[in-house]
């Protein structure tokens, strides 16, 4: 697949050590890129190593529109008073999910006081920039890094000696470090561009925020897009609906695991490998008959003439060995794609939507997933926890 990126810029990703709090961040040396393309109208959010093809990268998240926010972590700030760092970070993080991935900037610091955690300019707008594509707006990147100035440093001094000496500590150019590649307006119309030589940037300790590694392991995903189109046009559906209003939007009551938490890959991939043959073949009737006929085809086949029927698609399970159906079913398992579908799932079902999707899915809840005594729906980790045992009880019955 030809991927044409809407941003690219240097960073590395991190490693998250839970075993202790505060949790310890260690930054990767591996010099990469963060870079965000544009699929079906959805945005992909990248890293890859620096040696990596543009088509294979290491993290690879199909973000639901304004599900994710790319934030600095400043660490002058009185909430975090106690974790230091010695590298500028931002983390991605989610209003579905507790996952965070933190990355480090690997361009060239620009405080002239030798602070290798301050932010500039350039590295806000940067980051402004991915999380307003997180969002779902249209930006125009070119005009965007042009309008601000590489030598703003941290001590506020602007005479011409201090640019000067701005310029020599920068010793990338603009273009080198991040670049936007082609029209904001067009997800289609590639460009050239990327990034240039090598750089080095701050090295980190530590992270006061309780951020968590999860989700995608960087799997391509057997499926595509097509779970997420499924559940992007689900959550459409429901608004408008009774109980999706706005006084639901935040977590509220309880707290209870996410479904991403509940069915992580090393729990479903176990499952995998503990199921019979029967019930494999039964998970593969879920899965579109494209991504089956693809399979079955192999890697090194080329494009479909056309758009396989179910009759093609039982044609490929029969086809397949019961190895292939289980290293299938375990790259869509372990697929971005897989575990943003449960995010949003669980944001619908936090946000008033449990009613509804319930009924769609033929799960008896306890008060038809309402508050007690009203005609509220149930939200924040009640409802997750409500849905998960009317999954429990439904599947009992049957």
């Amino acid at each position: 697949m030809s991927i044409a990126p809407i941003i690219t810029f240097k960073a590395g990703i991190c490693d998250v050590d839970q075993s202790s709090k505060p949790y310890k961040i260690k930054a990767r040396e591996t010099p990469g890129y963060i870079y965000l393309y544009s699929d079906d109208d959805l945005i992909h959010f990248c890293w890859r190593p620096r040696s990596a093809p543009v088509d294979r990268p290491e993290l690879d998240l199909v973000m639901v529109p304004t599900d994710g926010r790319f934030v600095p972590y400043d660490t002058r700030t009185p909430s975090h008073p106690t974790s230091k760092t010695n590298g500028r970070i931002f983390v991605l993080k989610f209003t579905s999910s507790s996952q965070r991935h933190v990355f480090w900037l690997q361009s060239k610091p620009q405080a002239r006081s030798g602070d290798p955690a301050w932010l500039s300019p350039r590295d806000l707008k940067i980051g402004d920039i991915v999380d307003r594509l997180l969002q779902g707006e249209e930006v125009d990147v070119n005009q965007e890094l042009a309008s601000v100035r590489n030598a703003s440093n941290d001590d506020g001094d602007n005479n011409r000696r201090g640019r000067d000496r701005d310029r020599d500590l920068d010793d990338d150019e603009t273009m080198e470090d991040v670049e936007g590649h082609r029209d904001p307006h067009d997800h289609r119309r590639g460009g050239s561009g990327g990034a240039g030589p090598d750089a080095t940037g701050g090295d980190f300790r530590q992270e006061g925020e309780d951020a968590r590694e999860g989700g995608a392991d960087g799997a391509r995903a057997a499926a595509n897009n097509e779970a997420a189109d499924v559940v992007r046009n689900f959550l459409d559906s429901l608004k408008g609906a009774p109980g999706l209003s706005g006084d639901l939007a935040q977590p509220q009551g309880k707290l209870y695991p996410l479904l991403t938490d509940l069915l992580d890959p090393p729990t479903t991939v176990a499952m995998l490998d503990a199921a019979p043959d029967g019930y494999i073949d039964h998970l593969l009737d879920y899965l579109p008959a494209t991504v089956l006929v693809m399979a079955q085809r192999g890697d090194d086949a080329g494009p479909l003439e056309k758009e396989p029927t179910p009759d093609d698609a039982d044609e490929a399970k029969d086809e397949m060995t019961m190895g292939q159906k289980r290293a299938l079913l375990k790259k869509v398992l372990r697929s971005p794609q897989f575990t943003q579908s449960l995010a949003s799932l669980s944001m619908a079902l936090r946000d008033g939507g449990l009613p509804s999707i319930a009924d769609a899915l033929g799960i008896s809840l306890e008060n038809g997933g309402l508050v007690p005594g009203g005609r509220v729906p149930l939200g924040g980790g009640e409802a997750i926890e409500a849905f998960v045992q009317g999954v429990k009880k439904t599947m009992r019955k049957k």
